[in-house]
């Protein structure tokens, strides 16, 4: 039996590729697709929306009680929403939106106690196989490598840096025993700017219609290592969220990652 999807941010960017992707893979029945109250779209069907067949389901701001799992990469306002119509009707909730606050990270703890949530701040394979790697080259190269991460995004993107710019560092300060809040540099200006040692750098740029380009820098006297994902498309994005919500059907409630999803560690 398929997994009944519904789809949180429909009508947004990333939304509308969740729809139609999961249209196109044949591997999920969509049975709603959900986005803000008011928004200009609602009432209109969201295959019609994604580019796709129609799907006979309706864009709505109301959660159904039939489905399996849902998906979500709408903005962080919209999580304590999320949360509770995922709670009220037993949904298993694949997250992918970036950008929140230390109090909405505990709601999803809190919730992931009932319901099973997978949260990342990259859904992406190649990225999670990054992530995977960072701490250790870190760890390999020692303390004479300065190590600089820079992230590159479209100009309209809100938060910086990027939170799949904060788990590299967050990797990497694990696997060396940094604190993390205290070594992170966003970004260098002034006459005394000089490197502090032990420190990342943390850079932002925003541009164009940049999809998403990440790239880790160790550097020391004679020779610079560079570890770089490039996102071609928000596609990616959705392979990874797709194959999450697949995985996540039928789990126990807990907060899983993509490395659970993925088998690495």
């Amino acid at each position: 039996m398929k997994p009944r999807l519904t789809v949180i941010g429909a009508a947004g960017r990333m939304g509308r590729r969740i729809v139609a992707m999961a249209s196109e893979s044949g591997q999920f029945e969509i049975v709603a697709a959900i986005d803000r109250q008011g928004h200009p779209d609602m009432g209109k069907d969201a295959g019609f929306l994604a580019g796709v067949a129609t799907l006979k389901v309706p864009l709505t701001d109301t959660c159904p009680t039939d489905a399996d799992v849902a998906i979500d990469f709408s903005l962080p306002e919209a999580i304590d929403n999320t949360l509770r119509q995922c709670l009220e009707n037993s949904l298993s909730l694949v997250l992918g939106t970036t950008g929140l606050n230390r109090e909405q990270r505990t709601a999803v703890e809190t919730a992931a106690k009932t319901i099973p949530i997978v949260h990342a701040t990259n859904m992406s394979v190649g990225m999670n196989v990054l992530f995977s790697l960072v701490g250790k080259v870190a760890a390999m190269l020692g303390e004479d490598y300065d190590i600089e991460i820079v992230e590159e995004h479209h100009r309209l993107k809100k938060d910086a840096p990027s939170g799949t710019a904060l788990t590299l560092a967050e990797k990497i300060c694990e696997a060396t025993k940094r604190d993390f809040a205290g070594c992170l540099i966003h970004g260098r200006s002034g006459k005394d700017a000089l490197r502090q040692k032990g420190t990342i750098g943390m850079h932002a740029v925003r541009a164009g219609d940049i999809t998403g380009i990440h790239s880790v820098i160790y550097g020391t006297a004679g020779e610079t290592i560079t570890l770089n994902h490039t996102a071609h498309s928000r596609d990616m994005f959705v392979r990874g969220a797709l194959r999450a919500a697949l995985w996540l059907a039928g789990r126990q409630p807990g907060l899983y990652a993509m490395t659970d999803v993925l088998g690495i560690e």
